[in-house]
């Protein structure tokens, strides 16, 4: 399974240029079923990174443009009367693929953004009273512009917590840039990739990941973290039990991409920034800062 994880961020690496550890970060947290959120300016690669990752997986793909007028409905899906049967019949929407690209999702209006919380969090979604279960597996990487940027509304804290990690492209370094702009075209590279996961290998995954080992001593350095934040002044709110799981999870992720059977404290530190800068400073882009004191101030055990 390793072998063929690592060929897949190979060959993801060879796609998305010089960002190998943004790569591996988006991995971790597909690997902890969680759902990704990539924050940054148009061009820099955010979709591409999505469409990679789908056809190395072999996921059904579905790209849902977000614009201000895109109702929930659009979405999800909606009943429709049936005139032979003379009843309603629920049609379902976009939602229901193994993985949704929510494209610029911070230029819908929240009443849209809304659509996915109940999908994001269940894995379900209720139309009509009726309850209708998504694929399995189910992720959503939705990217988003800066904040700044003109016709945004920015995530409530509700639809931020609901993604497990967030994480910036930036700019590539010179050389990573030459080669991009010298290569073949990305698009024409991820349509000729074969799949390197099918997705019951990734739920496999995604089983030994949950049998990672957390000693007593770990949990206690995570519940230190936890309690920081809950008593610094300095962050927007402290981290909540959702967000320890979820740190947790993607602790265990990391240290199972590092052919390890248990959780170090250096597999919290290396994805805390991801998980943590988004609930700590919402519209803070730079989680560095939000993280920094955390990491200085928090001993371990």
């Amino acid at each position: 399974m390793h072998n063929a994880l690592n060929d897949l961020l190979d060959n993801a690496n060879q796609i998305i240029l010089g960002k190998e550890q943004q790569l591996r970060l988006a991995m971790c947290c597909l690997l902890a079923q969680g759902h990704l959120l990539i924050e940054d300016i148009p061009g820099v690669g955010k979709t591409t990174l999505a469409h990679t990752l789908a056809k190395l997986l072999g996921l059904d793909c579905q790209r849902i443009q977000f614009t201000s007028d895109l109702l929930p409905a659009d979405i999800i899906g909606s009943s429709i009367f049936d005139p032979d049967r003379h009843d309603f019949s629920f049609h379902p929407g976009p939602l229901f693929k193994q993985m949704i690209l929510a494209d610029e999702i911070n230029r819908a209006t929240p009443k849209a953004q809304s659509a996915l919380l109940e999908a994001m969090e269940e894995k379900q979604v209720t139309v009509d009273a009726a309850t209708y279960q998504l694929p399995r597996p189910f992720f959503v990487i939705a990217t988003q512009n800066p904040s700044h940027q003109l016709g945004t509304f920015p995530l409530p804290e509700s639809q931020l917590d609901r993604f497990l990690m967030r994480i910036t492209l930036g700019y590539p370094c010179r050389a990573a840039e030459r080669a991009l702009l010298t290569g073949q075209d990305r698009h024409t590279l991820i349509e000729n990739q074969p799949t390197r996961l099918t997705p019951d290998q990734l739920r496999q995954m995604q089983n030994q990941v949950a049998a990672v080992h957390t000693s007593s001593a770990l949990l206690d350095y995570l519940q230190a973290i936890l309690d920081f934040t809950r008593e610094c002044t300095d962050y927007h709110c402290g981290l909540s039990p959702r967000a320890g799981l979820s740190l947790l999870t993607a602790a265990k992720a990391w240290a199972y991409m590092q052919q390890r059977d248990a959780v170090l404290p250096e597999d919290i530190q290396t994805v805390l920034a991801a998980v943590a800068g988004h609930r700590l400073s919402p519209g803070n882009t730079d989680s560095t800062a939000a993280v920094a004191a955390i990491l200085e101030q928090v001993a371990i055990p």
